[in-house]
């Protein structure tokens, strides 16, 4: 498998979403201009160190299985516009766009 970079459309604007075949698992990131949601790879601490709009997502695998998924956990900057656990990333796209 070879990495994926993908536009997706979210309302009029677009997100980024990259999918990096690692050795064991795949690394998959949905980034807009305000924030970003990461598999299971984003270290929160650090994100939220940086003061990052970031959620977490757990058990995908590819870009849809992504897209389908809810949040696992966020930092306290996605919890200040309005992002938490539990709520469909589908959602969430709409507030980092």
């Amino acid at each position: 498998m070879h990495a994926a970079l993908k536009k997706i459309k979210v309302g009029k604007k677009y997100i980024t979403a990259l999918l990096m075949p690692l050795q064991k698992k795949n690394l998959i990131v949905l980034c807009g201009k305000r924030g970003y949601v990461a598999c299971g790879y984003l270290n929160l601490k650090v994100a939220e160190k940086f003061d990052d709009v970031a959620a977490k997502i757990v058990k995908v695998s590819t870009i849809n299985d992504a897209l389908r998924a809810s949040v696992h956990s966020c930092t306290s900057a996605a919890a200040g516009l309005g992002i938490k656990k539990g709520q469909p990333v589908a959602d969430i796209l709409k507030k980092i766009v």
